[in-house]
């Protein structure tokens, strides 16, 4: 159980009565397995390495920028939903509210509030930069949405990736010597509005920072 080798136990054995040597092959050993030990050490410290380099290669498919997000005009709408995937009970609710007349660039956006990630009962704002001016209704406020500075990143395609580019942008935002201040949001340039096809989607993951 210690690591000898038959050979060692059979001289172990011959001058068993002789405290000294056996004393001997015990630190002879020890320092033989600690060596070892160190070796493994080493080596697993280059795999945390390796490891680390190729996470860093894929998040870099995603090109990080930052930006300001001017001041919007935009109907808004909040709610605790049973789940992220149900974020389209937000977006029923605020397409009730008839003769909106988007802006131009129309913005649409979700803002996930909740300080961390929740299995369920998630409270998500969803808003979309409008023109004119009109009456809040029971689920619909409007709101003058203050200019605001992001680093961000575009996703082409399914939300499959979202768990990817926001990593991106997270590791990005460490790496520069940014910090967040506020919850992150993904603006919808091309949804399920637009398009019906996912590989047609394209989606803006921002992080406000400072």
């Amino acid at each position: 159980d210690m690591g000898f080798s038959l050979s060692d136990i059979i001289q172990i054995i011959n001058c068993y009565d002789c405290k000294e040597k056996i004393n001997t092959f015990l630190l002879d050993k020890k320092s033989e397995l600690r060596k070892e030990m160190e070796e493994y050490e080493s080596k697993i410290r280059l795999l945390d390495s390796a490891l680390k380099r190729l996470e860093k290669e894929s998040l870099m498919e995603f090109d990080v920028n930052v930006k300001t997000i001017p001041e919007r005009y935009a109907a808004t709408v909040q709610m605790v939903i049973p789940r992220y995937e149900e974020e389209g009970l937000l977006w029923s609710k605020l397409m009730e509210c008839k003769n909106l007349i988007p802006d131009d660039p129309c913005l649409s956006a979700a803002v996930f509030l909740d300080a961390e990630y929740k299995e369920e009962n998630v409270e998500v704002m969803i808003w979309m930069s409008v023109k004119g001016k009109y009456e809040d209704t029971e689920h619909v406020k409007f709101k003058t949405l203050p200019a605001i500075k992001v680093a961000s990143c575009i996703l082409k395609g399914s939300y499959q990736g979202m768990n990817e580019a926001t990593a991106s942008v997270v590791s990005w935002i460490k790496d520069n010597g940014y910090r967040c201040n506020g919850p992150m949001f993904n603006i919808y340039h091309v949804g399920p509005v637009q398009s019906q096809n996912p590989d047609d989607f394209i989606t803006e993951v921002c992080f406000p920072i400072e």
